[in-house]
């Protein structure tokens, strides 16, 4: 399932939707030029795109989309393990939903089930 718009930074990666429901979200992103740093391996702020995205993504999954938006309050991430091509999968689950906020915990592992990358991000939930 692709992801909407080859013009944000979620179609410039190549970040795509495997499954949307409301307590976990999967989505991919390739390892490839666009993702690397220049010592070769997957950038750190890749990593993290993709797990606010995923965490955003999830977050809308849970409201009210004519009346709020998910907008990322804070995030931080430990970079386990380097990769230097393929795919990296995140899948992230709630900590918290709450009215107001919501805290998603995010994986990001590799083809082999190998931790990449864990995140936790909160999200506010905004009034349009």
């Amino acid at each position: 399932m692709r992801t909407r718009g080859k013009d944000s930074l979620v179609g410039e990666l190549e970040m795509e939707y495997v499954e949307l429901s409301s307590n976990r979200l999967i989505m991919t992103m390739p390892v490839g030029s666009k993702t690397r740093q220049p010592a070769g391996i997957l950038h750190g702020g890749a990593s993290v795109a993709l797990a606010e995205t995923a965490a955003t993504m999830a977050t809308a999954m849970n409201i009210d989309p004519q009346k709020f938006n998910p907008v990322g309050m804070e995030i931080n991430a430990n970079h386990i393990r380097s990769k230097t091509d393929g795919v990296v999968t995140a899948t992230a689950t709630p900590f918290h939903k709450g009215r107001t906020t919501m805290v998603w915990d995010i994986q990001i592992t590799d083809e082999n089930e190998k931790l990449i990358c864990v995140a936790r991000c909160t999200m506010a939930v905004v009034s349009k």
